[in-house]
């Protein structure tokens, strides 16, 4: 029986089993809070972050509010952006 994480959490298991696979709680709520049907929908859609350019990739992390972003290269934004 999975832990109830109140009304913030749509998933509670999903949710558990994330955390523990070590996944941090924003990204594992994140995760559990997707509506799967939609997801699985939009799936495969998005641009590569290697097509995108740097200025592209900044305000995709600035979005996501990731910090340091003004001094990362190319790379290391696509890196912070794939495990935000």
């Amino acid at each position: 029986m999975s832990k109830d994480h109140g009304p913030s959490i749509k998933d509670d298991e999903q949710y558990e089993s994330l955390r523990e696979d070590g996944m941090s709680k924003e990204k594992a709520a994140r995760i559990a809070n997707s509506d799967r049907h939609t997801t699985g929908q939009r799936g495969g859609k998005a641009a590569k972050y290697e097509d995108q350019t740097k200025d592209q990739l900044y305000q995709k992390a600035k979005e996501v509010g990731i910090e340091g972003r003004s001094n990362m290269s190319k790379e290391e934004l696509i890196d912070a952006l794939r495990n935000h």
